[in-house]
């Protein structure tokens, strides 16, 4: 019978000799690095990474074991990249990150543009983040938003990025690839929705609800305990409200904030009819200057990679390796380009920390394309 304890101090010793090979590998991989800072040399080399490891597998005895090789020294390249990047990063020979690091945010008697009409949940969260000593003004789109920002019109724009709920805002992630805006800052605005009707209406006479996809799909269970109603989606909760009343019929009903039904003239017939009564709403806050507050601690970025296996992984590990934690991560489909996706992500950190700067680093060495969306 075999004797397990041989067999593990057998493996000890090997698992000694692989870790002494594994440092004298890392300290050539050094030098490697050093004539690659002195000559202008990219890290990586994907041809010459495939050639190493089609010629390791070819070495391996049967299958399994060559597959097993390949992804052993495919993880062994990637550190060895990464010291790589944090030697170049101390050489201050990677790309120098456009943005400012500024003491904090001016919010008084600055101008905020929000999409939506009076009573939006927008203006609500612009309220919430800016006080009431500012100059503000409303905008039909989120496109519209970012555009006024983006020429000067406005110093920022309040935008709802994912709800608790309904989960992200698809076209406010695309409009943040689209313009050269950056975040700058975020709040969280509880959502309580509420069935608006006209003065005099009662629920027996409503028969169409308005509201904004996201208000639709919040309050889905109790919208399908009336299965009569007709839902039908508008560009914003309280532009659904202003609809109702405008319209001026009974049989019209919106969901919107209790505030807006107040704006607009309009009585609840319901009230707090989200599903989740915990229902909140992440709005963002853009602006033109690729600037970040010194206490920031949340990093929002976009990147595209190869459509292939493992480059998801391969991407992320760039924040594993240094330690950072990862709090969301969204994709979308790139225009003209199917099946292909960029990809969203949130983590933890600050611009001027080392380990950020490393990560940032080897992910724009590595990735398709890099956009820093903003520190906040």
């Amino acid at each position: 019978m075999l004797d397990l304890n041989e067999i593990r101090s057998r493996i000890d010793k090997i698992d000694q000799q692989m870790v002494a090979l594994f440092e004298e590998r890392m300290a050539a991989c050094r030098e490697v690095a050093q004539f690659k800072i002195a000559t202008g040399k990219p890290v990586l080399d994907r041809e010459r990474e495939k050639q190493k490891i089609s010629a390791l597998r070819a070495q391996a005895h049967d299958q399994f074991n060559a597959r097993s090789v390949e992804e052993l020294f495919t993880q062994i390249m990637a550190m060895s990249r990464k010291m790589q990047y944090q030697l170049l990063a101390e050489h201050g020979s990677g790309p120098k990150i456009p943005f400012e690091a500024v003491d904090g945010l001016k919010k008084e008697h600055v101008r905020v543009v929000f999409q939506g009409v009076e009573g939006a949940y927008s203006q609500a969260a612009m309220n919430q983040y800016f006080g009431d000593e500012i100059d503000s003004y409303h905008v039909p789109a989120w496109r519209d938003a970012m555009a006024q920002v983006q020429e000067g019109k406005a110093d920022f724009a309040v935008l709802p990025i994912e709800n608790s709920s309904a989960g992200m805002v698809a076209d406010v992630y695309d409009l943040l690839m689209e313009y050269d805006n950056a975040i700058v800052g975020e709040c969280y605005l509880k959502v309580e929705h509420a069935l608006l009707g006209l003065p005099g209406a009662s629920m027996e006479d409503i028969r169409v609800v308005y509201s904004h996809p996201q208000g639709l799909m919040q309050c889905a269970r109790y919208l399908d305990q009336h299965r009569d109603w007709k839902r039908i989606s508008l560009a914003n909760t309280a532009l659904s409200a202003r609809k109702v009343v405008t319209d001026g019929d009974k049989s019209q009903a919106a969901i919107a904030s209790e505030t807006a039904g107040k704006i607009h003239g309009l009585v609840p017939l319901d009230t707090c009819i989200n599903d989740n009564k915990e229902n909140t709403t992440r709005f963002i806050i853009v602006a033109a200057q690729q600037i970040y507050r010194k206490d920031a601690g949340k990093i929002s970025i976009c990147f595209e990679i190869a459509h292939e296996s493992g480059s998801l992984y391969n991407t992320l590990s760039h924040m594993i390796f240094n330690n950072l934690n990862m709090t969301k991560i969204e994709s979308r489909p790139i225009p003209r380009r199917n099946w292909e996706y960029r990809f969203y992500v949130d983590f933890e950190g600050n611009l001027s920390d080392p380990a950020v700067e490393n990560a940032l680093l080897g992910l724009n060495q590595e990735t398709g394309m890099l956009k820093i969306l903003g520190n906040y």
